[in-house]
């Protein structure tokens, strides 16, 4: 028995398809809005947005008891926070760390579609960008 089915068995299963749905959207949004806060004209809007979903993602699978997934969003939501009210850009280091934040969180779609258990955080993910430069 996988993700889905704990969901499924524990949760209302129209609640559990709606986070579906919207989760699915959210994680093939996020890539482009990350490639986007390196040009200076989308920054300001990608990284509200960006925050806006992981804020999304966490709340929504914090509900659902999806601890993993619900602490990674707050992890990385905690760092957009610091990222948007304190930076006007971001660096290549940045962009790279937040794609692979992304892969992970298009590996867990795949896993919940599948029926499988979650993978496992990949823990590289959890050593932050040098966001001091710039």
């Amino acid at each position: 028995m996988g993700v889905r089915s704990d969901l499924d068995s524990n949760f209302d299963y129209e609640i559990v398809d709606e986070f579906l749905d919207h989760y699915s959207m959210m994680v093939d949004f996020m890539e482009s809005l990350i490639i986007d806060l390196s040009k200076p004209n989308m920054y300001e809007r990608s990284v509200n947005e960006l925050f806006r979903i992981f804020h999304n993602i966490k709340s929504a699978s914090g509900y659902l008891k999806i601890a993993q997934m619900a602490k990674l969003a707050a992890f990385v939501e905690d760092t957009l926070e610091v990222i948007r009210t304190e930076h006007k850009s971001v660096n290549e280091e940045t962009i790279n760390w937040l794609l692979s934040i992304s892969d992970m969180f298009a590996i867990w779609r795949d896993d919940l579609k599948h029926d499988n258990e979650l993978s496992h955080i990949k823990y590289s993910l959890l050593k932050l960008p040098d966001l001091e430069n710039s």
